[in-house]
């Protein structure tokens, strides 16, 4: 079976990729393989290991060398340290439930928090293995050494949780820090956590930092790979995966209210903490005080036994992360499933609706008989549900044909056809579709472009996430004819103004930390296929009618996310869309120029998020692609 699936792997990659994989055809990496082979089966094994093996266009070991803080900027660290810690600075304990640890990952893990540029903080080491002579000589070594050290002898291994709880309860430190025993952290970590708070204000009841991957090399020293660039707090995301994970920092405070660590998610307490954590802020109106520093400040070692390496090591610990999510939602009162993905430490989400709420789609449409007869025939077979209105929104087509069609389709299947005049000013999106809105009855609005064919189960997948109270819009994830991504949701800043995730990419690929493939907030979804609440949608004003075709659906979402909607993109409401088929030429010099008005628009009205940066990216990803390449 592995070699068929080798084969299909060589045959089916360019010769970079084939070269990567020859490279890395160790044992070692064909003991791991061998691990995926069998859990995916060869098909999908095959492509996940093709987009795996497809190069960075940055790679990311020498990219780490350049960012990391210099020994000058260490020093000057150290130094403004010192005028910190005079004015009563923050204070850090750093909680570690040490068991069996072997002495070379031991000792750097320890040394890395001693080592900080940032000097006010309390090491507790809670010991679970006491017959571990290594192990008590070393932590009883660097306890004589630096005061700052306590260590816990524990009677006996209570596991993860309740090792943790042991130094947890310990704690004196204005901010508690979570760090696993044969990790690291950046020698700077501190400092720039404490350089955060100072300035932003943030009176932040947990804070986390971007993160990678770190093993031994053959020199001896460290490899840094597989970084993880977060975005800032995105609730659907974190119910997709553990994407706070490291470097967790929570105030002593909120742990107070919140309580430990819970045994009974082993293997995903973690997950089961920060979803419980959430919660309580999220009650206390004070889900803003959750603080993301982008920078690579934690590094998690991957070694044969752990879950960095080996998911397959914890396979109880996705059980445990699912039960932690039905949980999370009882205690939102949001009904749904949860289901685990084949993807290791992946989960979706199934919303229920309640009710039959109406709905309604509403197509813009000028000429183009044969793509609206495309468009309405996929709704008609792939739409089960019957309080649904279909608005057809004619705008200036000229053909006899096209109106012979509206004559045919007019009160059937639940569509009506309306007219919209452009008069002088020529064709308006934004107009054509808030006519649709105001000639409709739907508290449900689905924006849907006469270029789209939806596929089944979108309707209802479409409700159960727009009909959870913070959610303003949802958007879908639409394919080129040929299979490969159109739209993974938008990111602002992406080609100046605003771009789509993935465009372009296999269909089969997930995409950057399968991105492509999970749920989560964004700053925008387009609109050539979306629900909005309609509630929402009046509340923001509807689309802008100075973008009479670029962007209005970027800025329909931000003016949402103004007001405090979520807008949700959800891979599992899938469609294809033949992207520019009815749009003419787009090269002409008014259109050109109507662009860059729109352009200018959008730059003065948003003007403060495109100088932080979108919230839902990452300021270490550059804004000149669209598939998470790193800034060079």
């Amino acid at each position: 079976m592995w070699r068929s699936a080798f084969l299909i792997i060589l045959n089916s990659t360019d010769e970079a990729m084939s070269r990567n994989f020859l490279q890395k055809a160790k044992p070692y990496y064909i003991r791991k393989a061998l691990r995926y082979l069998r859990h995916y089966g060869v098909k999908d094994f095959a492509v996940r290991v093709r987009e795996r093996l497809t190069p960075d266009e940055v790679p990311y070991g020498p990219w780490f060398e350049r960012h990391k803080a210099s020994e000058c900027q260490l020093q000057a660290q150290r130094e403004e340290s010192a005028r910190l810690a005079a004015q009563g600075s923050v204070k850090f304990s750093i909680v570690i439930p040490v068991f069996r640890t072997p002495e070379r990952f031991l000792r750097p893990c320890i040394s890395s928090v001693l080592g900080q540029t940032y000097p006010n903080l309390e090491l507790i080491l809670a010991n679970a293995s006491p017959e571990d002579k290594d192990v008590c000589r070393i932590l009883s070594e660097y306890a004589k050494r630096d005061v700052r050290v306590n260590v816990i002898e524990l009677e006996k291994n209570e596991g993860i949780a309740g090792n943790t709880n042991a130094a947890l309860f310990q704690a004196e430190g204005t901010y508690v820090c979570f760090m696993d025993h044969d990790d690291m952290i950046a020698p700077d970590a501190l400092y720039e956590t404490v350089s955060a708070l100072e300035r932003t204000g943030c009176r932040a009841g947990m804070i986390y930092t971007d993160e990678d991957k770190i093993r031994d090399d053959a020199a001896g020293g460290l490899e840094h790979f597989q970084p993880h660039f977060k975005p800032d707090f995105n609730l659907d995301l974190l119910r997709s995966n553990n994407y706070i994970c490291h470097f967790l920092m929570v105030s002593r405070d909120l742990i107070s209210e919140c309580g430990g660590i819970d045994g009974t998610y082993e293997g995903a307490q973690d997950y089961e903490f920060i979803l419980r954590l959430v919660d309580l802020m999220w009650g206390k109106g004070k889900q803003d005080a959750i603080l993301h520093i982008p920078k690579v400040l934690y590094h998690w070692r991957v070694h044969e036994a752990s879950t960095a390496d080996n998911p397959d090591s914890k396979a109880y610990a996705y059980e445990a992360g699912r039960r932690a999510l039905m949980q999370h939602l009882e205690r939102r009162s949001q009904r749904g499933s949860v289901f685990l993905s084949k993807d290791h430490g992946f989960y979706r989400v199934r919303y229920e609706f309640s009710g039959t709420p109406s709905v309604s789609v509403i197509i813009p449409n000028c000429g183009q008989k044969r793509m609206l007869e495309r468009c309405l025939s996929a709704l008609k077979a792939h739409t089960d549900y019957e309080n649904i209105e279909i608005i057809v929104v004619e705008n200036n087509s000229s053909s006899r044909e096209i109106f012979e069609y509206y004559k045919q389709i007019q009160g059937r299947d639940h569509v009506k056809v309306v007219r919209w005049k452009s008069g002088e000013d020529g064709f308006s999106f934004s107009k054509v579709c808030n006519y649709g809105v105001m000639k409709s009855s739907g508290e449900y609005l689905v924006f849907l472009n006469n270029d789209v064919e939806v596929r089944d189960g979108w309707l209802q997948e479409f409700l159960g996430v727009c009909q959870r109270e913070e959610t303003g819009a949802c958007g879908a994830k639409l394919y080129y004819p040929d299979g490969k991504i159109q739209s993974a949701g938008i990111v602002v800043g992406i080609g100046k103004v605003a771009g789509s995730l993935f465009s372009g990419m296999n269909g089969s690929f997930g995409g950057y930390l399968n991105r492509a493939s999970t749920m989560q907030d964004l700053s925008a979804v387009t609109a050539a296929f979306m629900m909005v609440k309609r509630s929402a949608f009046e509340e923001a004003g509807g689309f802008t009618q100075e973008l009479a075709v670029a962007f209005n659906d970027v800025d329909l979402c931000l003016k949402m996310r103004e007001k405090g909607y979520l807008i949700v993109y959800d891979p599992f409401v899938e469609a294809t869309h033949y992207e520019s088929a009815s749009r003419g030429d787009e090269y002409t010099k008014e259109k050109a120029e109507r662009f860059r008005a729109e352009e200018a628009y959008m730059k003065k009205r948003w003007a403060p998020l495109y100088e932080a940066g979108d919230p839902y990216y990452n300021p270490n990803l550059s804004l000149a692609r669209w598939d998470y390449t790193l800034k060079k």
